[in-house]
Order: C-alpha cells, then structure tokens, then sequence
C-alpha cells in the first residue's frame, strides 16, 4: 500500500513538473511570424496571457520606432518620415487587429479585465504619437512641401491624411491643451468600455421563461423550437426561453399572441442601460457627450459633430440635418397611415385598445400576411444559411470571377466559425475570409466585419488581408438547420459587401486600404450587395427548400417584390429618429449633467415622431454611437442607401450581372481603398453625381 501511494505520488509530481516545464516553454505567438497557411493568426496557440506582454513589447517597439524618425539627422522627407511612420507599430498593429475582434466574438470577464487595462496604455501611446512636437515639426516640413514633391496620387493622399491626423490629433495645440487632451481621449477610451459592457450584461441578463405552452400561441413551431433550445442550453430543461438576441426577440414580437409578454419582451430591450442598476448606461452617457464636446473646443470647433463630419464627405452638420430633414417629411406620412392601417386591424378584430410599439411587429406581419399571403414563416425554409451563402458566392464569382475554397487547415477561434480562401478566377491567392454566424453570450449582438490583418504592401511584398464577417443568425434546432428570414440573408449580403471591400483592396499603405474610407461612404460596397439578395435572377438560384430542394416559387418572388415597400415608412422612420438623436447628442454645445431620457424625449419631439414608434435604437444601447465609431455619423447608412441604390440603377441598366459595369465598380470603389476623394471615385464609376430619386422609388415614397 505505501508503494502504491509513493508511485502515485512521484506520478503526480512527474505530471506537475512536465505542466511547469510546458508552461515556461509557451512562447509568446505573437512575437514570430505565425507558422500557418497565409500567417493566419494561430488561435490554437494564442492564449489570453499572451495579450498584455505583446502590447506592452509593441507599444515600447513603436515609441523606439518613433524616436529613430525623430532623431534622423536628414532631412525631413517623404520616406523618412511620412512613410516611416505609416510602417511603425507592427507587432502593436498584429496583437491589437486580434484582441480587438475577439473582446467582440468570444469576450469573457478575463478579455474584458484586459481590455480595461489596455485602453489607457493604447490611448497614451497614440497621444504621445500624435502629441509629439518634433515629430510634428518633420511632418509639417515634408506637408509643406508637398507641391514641389514628386508623389504618387496614393503618397500624396498619405502625406495629406497624416498631417490633418495630428492637426485633428492636438498637434497644434499649447502643451497645458494638449494635456488636457490626453486626459479627454483616456476618459473617453474607458467610458466607451464600461458602455459596451454594460449593454453586453444586459442583453445577456434578460430571460423570458416561459413554462406554460398556452404562452406560445402564435408563434411558429421553429422559433418555440429554438427556445426550447434556449431553455436546454441555460439550465431551463423543458422550459421555452427568449432572450435579447435578435433571433430569438423578434420572431416574438411578430408572432407571440400573448400582448403582455410582447410588451415585457419588447420593454425589456428597449430599456436596457436604462435600469437605474449597475449596467446602467445614463451616466456614462453624460460624461461622454461632455468630454466629447469639451474635446470638439479644444480642437476649434463649436461642437463634436462638427468636428466629425470635417472629416466626412458631409463636411457640416446643417448638411446631413438637411438631408434627414428631406427623407423625414416623405417618410413621416407613411408612417403615420401605415399606424392608421395596423389600428384599423385592431379595431376590426373587436380589440379596445391603442396601437403601442410592442404591436407593431405583431400587426404588421398580420397585415402582410393579409394583403400578401407572405411572412417569415412562409421564406424561411427556401433561406437555410448554407444555399444562402453558396448562392452569395456565386453572385460574387459572376460578378468579379471570385472563387470561395473552404480551408479546414486554418486555426479558428470558435467552433462555429467557416473559413475560406478566397481566390482569383486563375486560382491566385486574394485573402482569407472568416465567418462567424450564431449568437452566444460572449459575442456582442448586431452584424459587422473587421480584419485580422488589412491588405498592405511592404517591402515590395503584397501583404494580402484576413477579413473577418460576424453574424448573429438563427441557430439550427431540432431537426432543421439554420433557416434565415430574408432581412438575415440581406445582412449576409451586407457584411460579405464589406468584406469585399476588404479583400479587393490595392492599395500600397495600410492606413489606407480596404474600408479606410470616410465614414459616410463606407457603407456603399455593404449596402450596393445587398441589391443582389432580392433580384429575381439570384433569388431563383439560391433560395432552395430545404426539405424538397424545390426552387423557390415565382410566386413567393412577386409576393417578394410587391412586399418590398412595406412598412418603409415605419422601417425610415425609426432609422431617421436613431439618425436625428445621433446628431443631437454631438452638436450640444453646453457642458452640463444631461437627463438623458429628457434629452432624448425632447430630440424625439422635434421631429414630430409618432407614438407608435420607437427610435431604432435609444440612447442607453446605442452602441453605433457610445461604443462603435459611428459618433455623428449614423447618417451615413442613408447616405451610402442613395449612393448604393443610383450605384445599383447602372447595373439595371446594363445587367445586374454585366461583367464591364462589375469591373468598373471594382476598380474605382472597392479596390481604392482611401487612396482618392470619394466623390471622385463614384463619379469615375457611375459618369455622375448621385441623386436621391432612386432610392425615393426603392422604398416606394416617390413614383
């Protein structure tokens, strides 16, 4: 017995010591070149220790890069400065492009205590960069003469956008101002965190369990299947359970018969951040607007939008109220017959009671179903989310001669994500694209793409891009695989248009390629693709039932497209609200406690909303604006709509799959990058300026 205890002893200690040994020999794989297919990042190394060492290593290898261009004895010039500076940070660049994606896909409480440490450490290093006065002073000799330099149009855009970067940056500013900057920017990189946090807390706190199947009357035999699901994978066995992700919230709201439960689920999403608890988001609100605004000053504008869109192709915050001002009064009106009609519903099924934003949905898909015979229900099964995608690949592959290899040999970081090179009709390498597409706790909600590394040339080398496309589909259940509503197959559109705007990318610089464009153009390639999604010719290839493999009907296609203008007054004016509060918040001019419910009730109020109706998204999880980049600038997506749907008339005219007119979106929108004036490059496409008439008659408000 003793012998057997002592083997097992040395045994456990054996173990011990070969664990220790493994742990010192891990080698931190962001400091070498990955060892995988393109130098993919390699996830099945990459640990979360990993994460703080690589950006503390890269932020000191940058600061030593900075002070090498800072004490070149030559004279200032393009190379030495412009460009060295383009090429410093690289291992920053590698660890920053991989922490930043995955704090969004798979974050947990570990990624997220980092990321709160990380971001004073990035927000310090890219003042002490941009605050740098002698590094300043090199560039602000090689700007000045850049009339007499011989650039390329690609040097020359380079050279102008990092001048105006530390202008913009504080570089002009006293050193007591550029102080106070710094302050600003570690305040705002903080608040911008706690904001995200909270909302993903709050999505993934609420549950509605529901045990009574009395409670499901409505809903189709999919989504309870779903939340079935739901109630398995939470704890809840037997149980059906809906949560915040919208998957599972929306279908509720179309279907669920039971009024009070729509209403709590609906209230329930449309509150949060907004609970006086502690995800709170009010507060932190407040003082974002304020140190935004306080920011705006010190840099010479009058308020925050002023100082964003500057930097847009709106260029003024009375231009882009103009704009929201002119869709509004042609979509308000529709609004407001469309809630007369959903009421006129109400009353005739014998209900005593007022149209609320919790019946919308409800109504609305009766409503449809009643003049269309068409809902989600009907769709679905002609939509599962692999014929989606191949057919996507194939639009992709007549239009430009692109070709999808799915690659099982590249490390992933989650299960459920596919991976595919993407290559030339002659089978020469263009990118990697990762695709993620189920909702899960650790993700943040919504769709986005992203890059794990942009396209570059370095050295002569064409560096090509890693894109990332994250979704938020409708998990399989039960039996059924993964069935899409058309509005999810027009976001796989979407994020894919992105995603090529990524991997086409030309471009010699990497501040420049792929979607470093102005933020109200960059949804152009996104939204332009999403024409494809309903086009009769597509819809006959990849809309496939599931269960029979029959093609979907011409019938379903008419309802389809005779579907199209409904409910567009509701759908532009809860965007339009989101837009106008957005502009709101970032062109206040005082500093003060905001009473954010207050502030946003009375934004509401100017622009006559209707009752019925509720802004896209409130302010409490109004992540686009207080945690992504779209601070006065969620205007953008109405802005790239009529360029895309003017974009969309040349291919109506020629053949929505006309080689030439593909060719030419190509080399003049999706391949530039922000090498050029965005403007120009449209009208090198399309031979004109846009107008607003096509997308007035896509969405049925003109004739």
């Amino acid at each position: 017995m003793k012998k057997l205890f002592l083997v097992s002893f040395i045994l456990i200690g054996l173990i011990m010591s070969c664990n220790n040994v493994e742990k010192q020999n891990h080698e931190n794989p962001f400091f070498s070149e990955y060892n995988t297919p393109f130098h993919s990042p390699d996830f099945s190394k990459i640990e979360n220790k990993d994460y703080l060492p690589a950006y503390k290593k890269g932020i000191e290898e940058q600061q030593k890069e900075i002070a090498s261009i800072v004490n070149n004895p030559q004279v200032p010039d393009f190379h030495n400065t412009i460009e060295a500076l383009e090429f410093s940070g690289e291992l920053l660049r590698k660890v920053d492009n991989v922490f930043d994606n995955l704090t969004s896909s798979v974050t947990g409480s570990e990624l997220q205590s980092i990321e709160k440490e990380v971001a004073p450490m990035l927000s310090k290093n890219h003042d002490d960069i941009r605050l740098n006065n002698a590094l300043f002073q090199r560039i602000k000799t090689v700007y000045n003469q850049k009339d007499s330099l011989q650039l390329t149009p690609e040097q020359q855009k380079l050279l102008e956008e990092t001048y105006k970067e530390f202008v913009r940056g504080g570089a002009n500013l006293s050193e007591t101002d550029k102080e106070k900057l710094r302050e600003i920017n570690k305040k705002l990189s903080v608040l911008s965190l706690k904001f995200g946090e909270n909302l993903l807390a709050e999505n993934n706190n609420f549950k509605l369990i529901i045990d009574n199947e009395k409670d499901l009357a409505g809903l189709p035999e999919a989504v309870k299947a779903g939340a079935l699901e739901a109630g398995k994978e939470t704890g809840n066995e037997g149980k059906w359970v809906f949560t915040l992700h919208k998957p599972s919230f929306i279908p509720f709201l179309q279907y669920a018969d039971n009024r009070s439960l729509r209403e709590k689920v609906f209230k329930a999403y449309t509150m949060m951040g907004n609970n006086n608890d502690e995800f709170d988001n009010k507060a932190t609100i407040s003082k974002l607007v304020n140190l935004r605004l306080e920011k705006a000053r010190l840099l010479g504008y009058n308020n925050y939008a002023e100082f964003v869109l500057d930097d847009n192709m709106a260029k003024k915050p009375e231009n882009v109220y103009k704009l929201l001002n002119q869709l509004m009064v042609a979509a308000l009106p529709i609004a407001k017959k469309e809630a007369a009609e959903l009421q006129k519903m109400i009353d005739e099924e014998g209900n005593n009671f007022k149209l609320e934003p919790w019946d919308w949905w409800y109504y609305a898909e009766k409503l449809k179903k009643a003049k269309y015979d068409l809902n989600d229900e009907v769709l679905k099964p002609y939509f599962e989310l692999e014929h989606v995608k191949k057919g996507l690949f194939e639009v992709i592959n007549k239009l430009y001669g692109l070709k999808f290899v799915e690659r099982n040999d590249i490390p992933k970081y989650h299960k459920d994500v596919q991976v595919y090179e993407v290559q030339e009709a002659d089978g020469s390498h263009v990118g990697l694209l990762f695709m993620d597409f189920y909702p899960r706790p650790s993700k943040r909600s919504g769709a986005w793409m992203n890059a794990f590394r942009k396209q570059m040339i370095k050295d002569g080398k064409n560096i090509t891009p890693i894109i990332t496309t994250v979704f938020n589909f409708t998990k399989p259940a039960g039996n059924s695989p993964a069935l899409l509503t058309f509005e999810e197959a027009s976001t796989m559109y979407h994020e894919v248009g992105h995603a090529l705007h990524g991997l086409l990318s030309k471009c010699t610089y990497n501040s420049l390629s792929g979607t470093s464009v102005a933020r109200d153009f960059v949804e152009l390639p996104s939204q332009f693709m999403e024409n494809w999604a309903s086009a009769p010719e597509v819809l006959k290839k990849y809309a496939v039932h599931y269960k029979t493999g029959e093609v979907i009907p011409q019938e379903l296609i008419d309802k389809i497209e005779k579907s199209s203008h409904f409910n567009q007054g509701f759908a532009m004016v809860e965007y339009l609200a989101a837009s106008f509060l957005d502009m709101d918040w970032h062109t206040v001019t005082e500093v003060k406690n905001y009473d954010v419910n207050a502030f946003e009730a009375q934004s509401m109020k100017n622009i006559g909303m209707i009752p019925e109706i509720v802004v896209r998204y409130r302010s409490p999880y109004f992540a686009h604006i207080f945690k992504g980049g779209y601070s006065a600038g969620y205007y953008s997506y109405v802005w790239a709509e009529i360029l895309d749907a003017d974009a969309f008339e040349a291919f109506k005219e020629n053949g929505i799959f006309d080689r030439k007119t593909a060719t030419a979106f190509r080399k003049n929108i999706l391949e530039k990058g922000g090498t050029g004036d965005e403007m120009e490059e449209y009208i090198a496409f399309r031979g004109k300026e846009p107008t607003i008439d096509a997308l007035l008659k896509r969405k049925g408000i003109k004739e």
